[in-house]
């Protein structure tokens, strides 16, 4: 099929944490034949900070984010395609993509991707005139990184046709295990840009964890946290491109996530990252949510905190064999089940059902 997908960013993860979700499922849905043109604003200096050139398995589009004029065009090409996407958090014009995509007659299939379902519908709900709400209904199907049930339940509440978990995966051929850099070393290591409802859980999960273990050293990238006061033994790099992942992951005895407070409270809503840690052979240690045992097996594949004193105790108590046992453990899982290949072949199914106009059975799977 010939697929038309407006996001955020393919070609640059700079405050687009949806980058290599995106790259992850189209380069493998490519790989089962399918030709995607990815549009993208020219938004938020991340032209100017691309970590990758346009790829082979995809066409890249990029339109002026001043005038409707360029994305107006872009969507006259895309009217040619079998299915048009459209990702939550483009970031520029959403409103007026979520009424021009579904526009009755367009295409064969309209999808809405949200990247941040829990966040999405926690506005939607809270807001009865929110514009999205009406737009729902007019989709083909609705597709989400995560959320599980409740996000499925809440979809079809507000008349979503189809509600389907596709969740983060990783890529093999683009995370895996390196050797050690001295630049990424410490014994905890968290990566994630500061927004408003992740920074106090970084506060309590990280910055708490390291003001206990004054002993360890504890390592934060991400942008946006320079200004912030930290304990001694932290030390802030700002962004870490997707070329440094790897290495990021691999040089610390143990890598954090932390989960933003919308996605911790709906559940199944693993981020990339948990992937790429894993993929990568790395010890991860994870804030608590429903679900994680549905990807990871905490104790042997991952390690568990819910609040700081409890990462602040594993770290303390982590020794490189343990941290390597269970890296090696998450790596071995992760590819066996989720790859972008595995997800790609799940959206296959999806796209072929919508495109004959057959119900879809929603199932979620991990």
């Amino acid at each position: 099929m010939r697929i038309a997908f407006f996001g955020s960013s393919l070609v640059s993860c700079y405050w687009n944490g949806a980058a290599t979700y995106y790259r992850g499922l189209i380069r493998a849905l490519a790989s089962l034949g399918h030709e995607v043109t990815f549009y993208e604003p020219d938004a938020f200096d991340r032209q100017r900070h691309r970590d990758m050139e346009d790829p082979e398995w995809a066409r890249v589009v990029v339109y002026s984010s001043q005038t409707y004029s360029e994305l107006d065009s872009c969507l006259d090409e895309a009217s040619d395609c079998d299915v048009i996407v459209k990702a939550s958090g483009v970031g520029v014009f959403d409103e007026y993509l979520e009424a021009r995509v579904p526009q009755p007659g367009r295409h064969k299939a309209t999808i809405f991707w949200d990247v941040d379902a829990p966040a999405t519908l926690d506005r939607v709900l809270e807001d009865a005139c929110d514009s999205f709400r009406n737009a729902i209904p007019r989709f083909s199907a609705i597709l989400t990184y995560g959320g599980g049930q409740r996000v499925i339940d809440t979809y079809l509440g507000l008349g979503a046709k189809i509600c389907v978990p596709v969740y983060n995966a990783v890529d093999p051929s683009t995370h895996f295990p390196v050797d050690p850099d001295p630049a990424y070393r410490a014994d905890l290591a968290f990566l994630g840009n500061r927004l408003p409802d992740r920074e106090a859980r970084v506060e309590e999960f990280f910055l708490r964890a390291a003001s206990l273990c004054n002993t360890k050293r504890f390592l934060l990238g991400g942008s946006g946290w320079s200004g912030k006061a930290f304990p001694e033994n932290v030390r802030y790099i700002g962004h870490v491109s997707t070329t440094a992942h790897n290495s990021f992951n691999c040089s610390s005895l143990a890598v954090l996530n932390i989960n933003r407070l919308s996605m911790a409270a709906y559940g199944f809503s693993p981020p990339t990252r948990v992937f790429e840690a894993a993929a990568a052979g790395a010890c991860l240690i994870t804030d608590g949510w429903e679900g994680i045992d549905s990807f990871l097996k905490p104790g042997t594949e991952v390690l568990v905190a819910n609040n700081g004193s409890e990462v602040a105790s594993l770290v303390c108590n982590l020794d490189r064999e343990e941290a390597l046992a269970i890296g090696s453990a998450a790596r071995e899982r992760i590819l066996r089940e989720h790859t972008y290949a595995h997800r790609a072949r799940q959206v296959n199914v999806l796209l072929n059902r919508i495109a004959a106009q057959e119900p879809a059975v929603v199932e979620v799977t991990a």
